[in-house]
């Protein structure tokens, strides 16, 4: 696999949509935080600080240069405790249980991280040290960011005003509009039709797609439309529903004046269903797009004998077909009978907190942590946290270059090497993702040609402007509330009752399971003994909490 640093591709594996890690400025510490942990008071020795870390593979973090570079430059000795990625939340679990925890985490948050609720259950335990005077006293970086940026603030701010962690901030322009749909349009301009605009020219392109013999073999083997269930946005169902009514393609909520509802037993989302049944029901939809999973999805994509695709379902097109073809391109969000709607999210932040430090770290290992996650705050400190040394992962841009972002600055550029060249363990990986703003990963270079391997970023970019602006004027936070520690659990049980709930039976109606018209109202009923109403006072009032903590 090609090396790389804006890294898209880290998205592809981790989510299969592409969770992208950037680059930083200069090779020397002296100017990112400025200063360095000092050792014991007295002694000046490097500061022991034990570390509970997830290794991914091909990082061996005792050996790391990254981590080697830290302890030179911040005087440390990291004592790791290091542990596979299989299994990881159960050995963090055991970790904290045992209480023969370490002086911190540092974990990678799309395989294990603290949820908000583990932070108030260990915060108010005391297992966890409150960072607030931390930051106040030692990382200016972290509170300009807070400063900068008031929506990584309610983040990491818990209700009681504490700061027990810091979430991994990575703005990803593509990732907040996951739900886009990708459309041969080679086969559009072979068949003389237009991209399609409503839910209705959708319907008829897919018909044209599935009769017309758009790929010239003679045979019927066109798939019209196809997805997945195995990652985010590669549903089907979302972009589809969207001209109905909207779909976060999560937890089926949306938000008016202030008060949230469910989507999924209104009319509209009713006249949705029926609308994918007749695509379904007129063979336009592949239904393995319930069912397979990313690799399935990916063989009709990149069929070897004919090219057999007709629009796929995708965060970006490298999900489910070769990057280097120009075939597949965005449809914008459709307008159907209700909406225009775009599926809109925080861009692939997770709340919770991926680093931390616990009761057991001395107060100068405090300061050593929480003056290394502030280096990690600086775009020198997070692109060698991922990319290495400048020269290893990451270069200055030549002139002439331009940057991802318009009117931008390019700082940046990434390496590529050939597959089993350049350097290794020079980064930390998933644990590297810290403070990503949206202006850091603009500042980086992305080829003017859209369809060239280094111009991949600048594709995403430009089609993700297709669906911007897009999503209802409200928009409910589920991404960034704190839920009272006392109805955790009670929420967590409805919310995976009622999803499952609601993905059944969404599949049940588009297959011909159940009948529109005869079984409607007895899912809306089955909503309401699942405690639909209970669930949504819940989050009322996690919503209501954060809004008053806002002002």
């Amino acid at each position: 696999m090609r090396k790389r640093m804006i890294s898209l591709w880290s998205l592809i594996v981790v989510f299969s949509v592409l969770l992208s890690a950037c680059g930083g400025g200069n090779n020397s510490a002296s100017s990112g935080s400025g200063n360095a942990a000092s050792g014991s008071a007295d002694s000046g020795k490097p500061v022991t600080v034990s570390l509970f870390a997830q290794q991914e593979s091909g990082i061996d973090l005792k050996t790391n240069s990254y981590s080697k570079f830290l302890e030179k430059q911040f005087n440390v000795k990291f004592d790791w405790q290091v542990i596979p990625t299989d299994g990881a939340q159960e050995k963090r679990q055991i970790s904290l249980a045992s209480g023969d925890y370490p002086d911190a985490y540092f974990l990678t948050e799309y395989i294990d991280q603290f949820t908000p609720a583990d932070l108030l259950k260990y915060g108010k335990q005391g297992v966890l040290v409150p960072l607030n005077d931390l930051i106040d006293q030692y990382a200016p970086h972290i509170k300009a960011a807070m400063e900068e940026n008031p929506s990584l603030r309610s983040y990491i701010t818990a209700p009681d005003g504490n700061i027990y962690g810091l979430v991994a901030y990575a703005e990803c322009f593509h990732c907040s509009y996951p739900n886009k749909m990708w459309i041969n349009t080679k086969w559009l301009y072979k068949l003389n039709l237009d991209m399609p605009k409503t839910t209705d020219d959708f319907k008829k392109v897919l018909e044209a797609f599935k009769t017309q013999d758009p790929n010239g073999n003679g045979k019927a083997d066109e798939v019209p439309l196809s997805g997945s269930t195995e990652t985010f946005g590669v549903h089907v169902v979302p972009f589809l529903m969207n001209g109905f009514i909207y779909d976060d393609d999560n937890n089926y909520l949306q938000l008016k004046d202030g008060k949230v509802d469910s989507v999924a037993n209104k009319p509209e989302w009713k006249e949705g269903l029926a609308y994918i049944k007749s695509l379904y029901d007129e063979g336009l939809i592949d239904p393995g797009a319930f069912t397979q999973n990313a690799d399935a999805f990916r063989k009709i994509g990149d069929n070897a004998s004919a090219e057999i695709l007709g629009a796929g379902a995708g965060m970006h097109p490298a999900i489910f077909v070769n990057t280097n073809t120009k075939d597949y391109n965005p449809v914008p969000p459709l307008t159907g009978p209700h909406a225009s709607y775009a599926t809109h999210n925080d861009g692939g932040i997770v709340p919770g907190a991926k680093f931390v430090i616990t009761n057991k770290a001395s107060k100068e290992a405090q300061i050593a942590l929480i003056k290394i996650a502030d280096y990690m705050y600086t775009p020198e400190g997070q692109t060698i946290a991922n990319s290495g040394q400048e020269g290893e992962g990451w270069r200055k841009p030549k002139e002439g270059e331009q940057a991802l972002g318009d009117g931008v600055t390019p700082e940046f550029a990434s390496i590529n090497y050939p597959s089993g060249e350049g350097p290794t363990n020079y980064g930390w990986g998933g644990m590297s993702h810290m403070y990503m703003p949206k202006s850091y990963r603009d500042s980086f270079v992305a080829d003017q040609d859209i369809y060239s391997p280094d111009g991949y970023e600048r594709r995403l970019y430009e089609a993700t402007l297709l669906y911007e602006g897009k999503e209802p004027e409200e928009l409910f936070p589920f991404w960034s509330l704190w839920v009272d520690p006392t109805e955790t659990d009670e929420m967590s049980m409805l919310q995976t009752n009622i999803k499952n709930y609601i993905d059944q039976n969404t599949l049940q109606f588009i297959t011909g399971s159940k009948d529109l018209n005869k079984d409607w109202d007895g899912y809306v009923s089955g909503l309401d003994k699942l405690q639909l109403s209970r669930y949504l006072e819940i989050l009322q009032k996690a919503y209501d909490a954060s809004q008053s903590a806002a002002k």
